[in-house]
């Protein structure tokens, strides 16, 4: 009886995020399996969500932790559970948020990982390398135009597989992404991802729809808008471009070029603001992180090449002598 009642308030609340928040599916069905997963747990303790209790989160959470959960995943299921039952106030289906002062892991922030700017230079050349062959086929125009959109623009690997032919303005060196909730955003894109994109459209894609209807076997119809597509003229699944980044670098990941063009743009100068509209992050503490990430960068550069960083202990004899050289001058110089 617990459970029927979950399953049909569940399936309330998807009609809400997908009519209301429009949401998308995959997204929809990430914030579904926390709920089941805390359903669950509340239908062992003889509860329901409708009559959960702030004790109940709290349980769930060091029931998460005992079962070695990470704090970020953890935090995430925190923040499900917070957007529900606002909806379920709101819905006036419920008079009290069992998520109130329910503190989230403190540990959840993880600084994100990505390459350093050799690794993607070399990534993207052999890339170049392979699509400008006199024999390059239409799937490697198609892969480097893939991986360097990924880095030139920061996009989520869900944005690139939807991207239509009509999003592109090569003209104007950008692209129209829709992102997380089906919000829009112009991408401005450098000289290398237009020129693999223009090759692409004029060598690679026109290959791939020829190919599917001269197959012997029943054609199958090519996605005449989808920009990036199979040998079979299909549009890419997202599990594919998975593949390709890890065909093109063992270590790396779509969303790993996402956090490398991130980084590097504010390594390099980039304010926050503007990182923040590239990416499309709805809350610029998003965006804060990758200023760790580049403070991290300074301090390594600062330890490699000050003089009196951490490399001088590689020498104590020239790290003494610079400490006498030192309390010379100091003693030369008003303090």
């Amino acid at each position: 009886m617990d459970g029927s009642r979950n399953l049909a308030l569940l399936k309330d609340y998807q009609a809400y995020l997908r009519v209301e928040k429009g949401l998308r599916p995959l997204t929809c069905e990430a914030y579904l399996s926390d709920l089941r997963t805390f359903a669950e747990f509340l239908e062992s303790r003889n509860g329901v969500l409708l009559t959960a209790v702030q004790d109940d989160v709290a349980a769930f959470l060091e029931h998460l932790r005992r079962h070695s959960m990470d704090s970020r995943s953890a935090a995430r299921k925190l923040s499900c559970l917070r957007g529900f039952y606002k909806w379920l106030l709101l819905d006036r289906r419920i008079h009290h948020d069992p998520t109130v002062n329910v503190e989230s892991p403190k540990a959840w922030k993880v600084l994100p990982k990505s390459l350093a700017e050799p690794e993607v230079t070399e990534m993207l050349e052999r890339a170049g390398m392979a699509a400008s062959h006199p024999q390059a086929q239409a799937t490697a125009l198609r892969d480097r135009a893939i991986l360097e959109l990924l880095y030139a623009g920061g996009l989520r690997v869900s944005e690139v597989t939807s991207l239509s032919t009509s999003d592109l303005a090569l003209d104007l060196g950008r692209v129209q992404v829709r992102g997380k909730g089906d919000k829009e955003r112009i991408v401005p894109l450098g000289r290398s991802a237009l020129e693999a994109l223009e090759e692409y459209l004029r060598e690679g894609r026109p290959h791939l729809e020829r190919i599917s209807t001269a197959r012997k076997h029943k054609p199958v119809r090519p996605d005449a808008a989808r920009l990036f597509l199979s040998l079979r003229g299909m549009p890419l699944t997202r599990q594919w471009v998975w593949h390709l980044v890890k065909m093109a670098n063992g270590s790396a990941s779509p969303h790993m070029l996402r956090h490398s063009c991130a980084t590097h743009l504010v390594e390099n100068g980039a304010d926050l603001r503007s990182v923040q509209l590239l990416l499309g992050h709805a809350d610029i503490s998003t965006t804060q992180v990758y200023t760790h990430l580049a403070l991290g960068r300074l301090k390594a550069v600062h330890r490699m090449h000050h003089p009196r960083a951490g490399r001088r202990s590689e020498d104590p004899q020239a790290a003494g002598a610079e400490s006498e050289d030192a309390a010379a001058d100091s003693m030369k110089e008003p303090a």
